[in-house]
């Protein structure tokens, strides 16, 4: 696996690797959330709001990415058929190289296999909110690592 700075040609794919990723572990939201979310990442990923890393594979083929504001993670997303094969891990160490060790992130709280993730990954819960960033009733769990 190789890690690259965003490829403008891996657009559509980091989308649907976001999509595919979030059916498979954000069940608690329904469809008309995963579009409004879908659109908004598509647009962050297009103007670069953030800065994107990819995984590529054996064929040069995105199977998941970070996007990082600073030391704060805004998303990582992995491909479902990619889920526990080190993709992740390997973006936080990533990252942990770049910025350094005390980096932030907000997960769904519903989501307890990121929750778990992050937590394999030496996170601790520093807080809590109702609701996301969006004000939708999604509960977030602060965390972070030092």
């Amino acid at each position: 696996m190789l890690i690259v700075s965003y490829r403008e040609q891996d657009h559509e794919q980091l989308v649907r690797i976001w999509e595919s990723a979030v059916q498979a572990t954000h069940t608690f939201l329904e469809e008309y959330h995963i579009q409004f979310y879908r659109d908004m990442v598509g647009e962050i990923l297009e103007q670069r709001q953030v800065e994107i890393w990819e995984v590529l594979d054996k064929e040069q083929q995105p199977i998941g990415f970070i996007g990082l504001h600073n030391t704060f993670i805004e998303m990582l997303f992995v491909d479902p058929s990619q889920h526990g094969q080190g993709v992740g891990r390997l973006l936080i160490e990533h990252t942990i190289k770049l910025k350094g060790h005390h980096l932030k992130v907000d997960v769904n709280e519903q989501n307890a296999g990121a929750a778990q993730f992050y937590e394999k990954m030496g996170f601790v819960q520093i807080g809590r909110s109702e609701l996301d960033g969006s004000g939708n009733p999604f509960p977030l769990l602060h965390l972070e690592i030092s």
